[in-house]
């Protein structure tokens, strides 16, 4: 039998909350004790005034996180070929709990260990990783989507469809207004704030192309899924305007206190909510992440059979059992969030004003508003794809 959902909700659950735990608590928590390593010291650089509370903070996130992608790397690896529940790998996969533990708690401490260029190396990676992570946030936003989209309109009622009206109506609502407040918050009078009018701009004219493409005759879209693209843009948006500097004019937000570690942890719950419902969603549903033996959800069969159920044989050990979703990927998806954990604690690798400021700076500005150009590129090519490309097959 295939693991149940719940499997696979206590096995990332499992997972992330070690994960939550190491990386938040690292960043304030073990800063004091940094300094007393000798291989952190030894930094290539002359003087120890050159080494600051930031740099030390930055390290600590960094090697943590390269343990965490090591430990998910290596899972990764090992689960490849994974086909059948009979390959005994399927078990490694799903118990272990203590040794895996042991190994993670292993990986990190030898991390603080390692000679800084290798952990300089890892952070130039991590952006790319990092990258990556939020392209694959990006596909698994469009598939869910158009999956909630289908499945209303599939039921072909009229209350369906009157919800998904209101649903598309009420989120078009929601990004032109939002977005009207960024122009308030983003754009104050008496500064050239041109920069971000565009971006503004931009993301208004988006979600304008989105209706116009969903609704166009050869087409034959849905506004739904146009108008939750369009929300979650006008999210990364101001996610992106939020990153800019502090002492730039144009941030709105250039009053505000450093960031708590109340906003913190309400930053990294959202980003783990993220990699849960990203992991789930794509190792359990998505079809080109499934491996080709996984079953259909419309293929599922009840454990015993009424027939089998009666006479008391059960089924042959030696069958094959199909694993419902893919081992690898699985693993990838955390590996790969363990470089976008690090990036968003350490602003991307770039230098901040203040330590206490996470994911500020012009770098986290333009890896937002990239991600949402990416976004709106990627939902009208899923929408004009099956016309130009008319010798494929698009599910």
């Amino acid at each position: 039998m295939p693991p149940s959902k719940c499997e696979v909700y206590v096995l990332i659950g499992g997972y992330v909350c070690e994960f939550f735990r190491k990386d938040v608590f690292t960043f304030g928590w073990a800063l004091p004790y940094l300094s007393h390593l000798p291989c952190i010291w030894f930094a290539g650089i002359n003087t120890s005034d050159d080494l600051s509370d930031q740099w030390f903070q930055m390290q600590a996130v960094l090697r943590v996180s390269f343990g965490n992608f090591l430990f998910f790397g290596i899972l990764a690896l090992i689960m490849i070929g994974v086909k059948d529940q009979n390959d005994r790998r399927d078990s490694w996969h799903h118990g272990g709990w203590i040794a895996k533990m042991v190994i993670w708690a292993l990986l990190t401490i030898l991390m603080f260990f390692l000679p800084n260029a290798v952990i300089d190396v890892y952070g130039v990676i991590s952006k790319f990783g990092a990258g990556f992570f939020l392209l694959v946030q990006v596909i698994i936003l469009l598939d869910a989507t158009h999956s909630w989209n289908d499945s209303w309109v599939a039921k072909d009622e009229q209350k369906w469809y009157i919800a998904l009206l209101a649903v598309s109506v009420a989120c078009y609502l929601a990004a032109f207004t939002f977005t009207g407040i960024l122009f308030i918050w983003f754009n104050p009078s008496g500064n050239d704030c041109g920069l971000n009018v565009f971006f503004l701009v931009s993301t208004l004219i988006l979600a304008f192309v989105f209706a116009i493409v969903a609704l166009h005759p050869k087409i034959n879209g849905s506004l739904l899924p146009a108008s939750v693209i369009s929300v979650y843009c006008a999210y990364v948006c101001y996610t992106g305007l939020s990153s800019e500097p502090r002492d730039y004019v144009c941030n709105g937000l250039h009053k505000s206190k450093a960031v708590s570690m109340g906003t913190l942890i309400l930053g990294m719950l959202t980003t783990v909510l993220s990699v849960l419902y990203s992991a789930l969603r794509a190792g359990s549903s998505t079809t080109f992440l499934s491996p080709p033996s996984s079953p259909r959800a419309g293929d599922k069969k009840p454990l015993l059979e009424s027939e089998d159920m009666e006479s008391g044989k059960g089924k042959n050990e030696g069958e094959a059992r199909p694993v419902s979703y893919s081992y690898t990927f699985f693993h990838l998806i955390f590996a790969l969030a363990s470089m976008y954990s690090a990036m968003l604690l350490s602003g991307w690798t770039s230098d901040s004003e203040s330590p206490d400021l996470i994911d500020v700076g012009w770098t986290s500005v333009w890896v937002r508003i990239c991600t949402e150009w990416v976004t709106a590129g990627l939902y009208i090519w899923s929408l004009v794809a099956p016309l130009i490309l008319t010798d494929r097959e698009f599910y």
